[in-house]
């Protein structure tokens, strides 16, 4: 599979938000990694990187992240191995010998939902609930109707229904500026495309794809409640993947969903939506990372760690936790 994060539109994205952006290639392996900043100082991120077709790529690619940490004064790199040949579980124990660590989050998601496309449409429906495929059948009949759009205007549609569904369900979208840089980067170049469902004439549902070299990846939907009994979510969905197939695309990313022993997880609900389309799971390595400056990298830590202690006190000790720097002086 190729990655959109690691693709030069995405590079192309992030520096017209001003981001600084370093993209370097060898044999066998390549890597976008982009320059942020935490407690610790300077960083390197590699968002599902580095690309590489071999372990022995891998360390090369690795290789060449440090140099360029050590140039532009990053205290450490952060990356998220997908293609080196590494395979979970085995993956933690590979990273660990080149002196990665585990870092205190996961960035991008760990598990992923794909869709593969290299058959036989009617076979790729035949893998979907029977729902999803009446509905996209049927649904017509309904008045509805589908359309694709790489007109940056148009986000306006998407973003009016991800306001909606943020009141409704309490969450944060991404912003409206960074979902209209998207458009104005991407969608002009052929690499995102909005999908939008309408009811005679009137969008009542939207979703955003971004397209790599054999991949979609399912980005960013929502809908008008006031036509949920419609479920034009779900046919909307069918048509991005058959648009997709028509491309000649070989995979569908429906990107991150929930463990299977976490019924609970947050992403639960649309993990069963997502699942509702056929396909298999894909599980990463997570996220990694290796210090440059090993010291610095390690109070940093430590300063972390510190924090979350703290925050384990039990409420009726942290008076005594805070008078303590008052006693030592």
């Amino acid at each position: 599979m190729d990655y959109f994060l690691q693709g030069p539109r995405w590079a192309d994205f992030l520096r017209a938000l001003g981001r600084t952006v370093h993209e370097e290639a060898g044999p066998g392996w390549s890597f976008l990694a982009v320059e942020e900043s935490n407690p610790a100082g300077k960083l390197l991120y590699a968002p599902y990187g580095p690309v590489a077709a071999s372990l022995e790529a891998f360390d090369a690619a690795l290789t060449a992240l440090t140099e360029l940490a050590r140039r532009r004064g990053a205290v450490f790199v952060r990356i998220e191995p997908v293609s080196a040949g590494l395979r979970v579980p085995d993956a933690a124990a590979v990273l660990r010998g080149r002196g990665l660590q585990p870092a205190p989050a996961s960035q991008q998601p760990e598990l992923s939902w794909i869709v593969d496309l290299d058959r036989d449409f009617k076979e790729v429906l035949a893998d979907m609930k029977p729902v999803n495929r009446n509905l996209y059948r049927n649904i017509h009949k309904k008045g509805v109707t589908f359309r694709s759009s790489q007109d940056p205007a148009e986000i306006s549609v998407l973003l009016e229904f991800l306001h909606m569904t943020a009141a409704r369900n309490g969450f944060k979208p991404q912003s409206d500026e960074y979902l209209s840089q998207v458009a104005r980067s991407l969608m002009p170049a052929g690499a995102a495309t909005l999908f939008i469902a309408e009811l005679e004439g009137t969008p009542i549902a939207a979703a955003l794809a971004y397209d790599s070299a054999d991949t979609r990846t399912y980005a960013h939907a929502a809908l008008d409640d006031t036509h949920r009994k419609l479920s034009a979510g779900i046919p909307l969905l069918v048509t991005l993947i058959a648009d997709a197939q028509a491309k000649g695309l070989k995979h569908v990313d429906l990107w991150g969903v929930a463990p299977e022993d976490q019924p609970d997880h947050k992403w639960a609900g649309f993990t069963a939506f997502k699942k509702s389309f056929g396909g298999r799971g894909v599980e990463y390595p997570g996220t990694w990372d290796l210090p440059v400056q090993k010291l610095r990298y390690a109070a940093y830590q430590l300063a972390r760690r510190a924090a979350q202690a703290a925050k384990t006190i039990p409420a009726k000790l942290r008076p005594l936790r805070d008078k303590l720097p008052a006693l030592r002086r």
